[in-house]
């Protein structure tokens, strides 16, 4: 037997737009997202023999904005093999830290459905756009203040980078 609730979850998706090349934005993404070797770093992870070791893995493998990219998405490669369909280029790059995520879980374990992130980047006709889900929207019906508080530092750390991505 088992049983089945519904938690409705609210989102608020922040869009920027820029003028900046499709590319130069993705470039200013990865300037402040580290990108290691997921396979030696679930492998380094693994071998961790304390938390203090597991957390120097995480702190080595992030970038400046606290983020690494645990993947990267060419979902415009899907638009542009369908002949129905006008091609443009469309990237999801999912990117996180370990210990955030933690962090939120303790409190609300389903903080694991919104950490990682996704970052959608796309190349629309009034130039490049960056959407982001918040965490701290997708956390707020759950009630707790303690993930809260880390989902809206970690909103903060997105923004910055996107904010700084897309200017110019």
């Amino acid at each position: 037997m088992s049983a089945r609730t519904t938690t409705n979850v609210p989102l608020e998706r922040v869009t920027l737009t820029s003028q900046r090349t499709f590319d130069d934005v993705v470039t200013g993404i990865y300037l402040g997202i580290g990108r290691p070797d997921l396979g030696a770093f679930l492998a380094d992870l693994a071998a961790a023999k304390d938390f203090g070791e597991y957390r120097r893995v995480v702190e080595d493998a992030v970038g400046p904005s606290d983020l690494m990219r645990f993947l990267e998405l060419d979902e415009g490669a899907a638009l542009a093999v369908n002949p129905d369909i006008t091609d443009f280029r469309l990237v999801r790059i999912i990117a996180g830290n370990p210990l955030t995520m933690s962090q939120m879980a303790r409190h609300v374990p389903d903080a694991g459905s919104y950490a990682p992130v996704t970052i959608l980047v796309h190349q629309a006709p009034d130039g490049v756009r960056v959407a982001y889900d918040t965490v701290a929207s997708a956390l707020r019906p759950y009630g707790d203040q303690r993930a809260l508080a880390v989902a809206e530092e970690l909103d903060r750390k997105v923004l910055a980078l996107l904010d700084a991505a897309t200017a110019g």
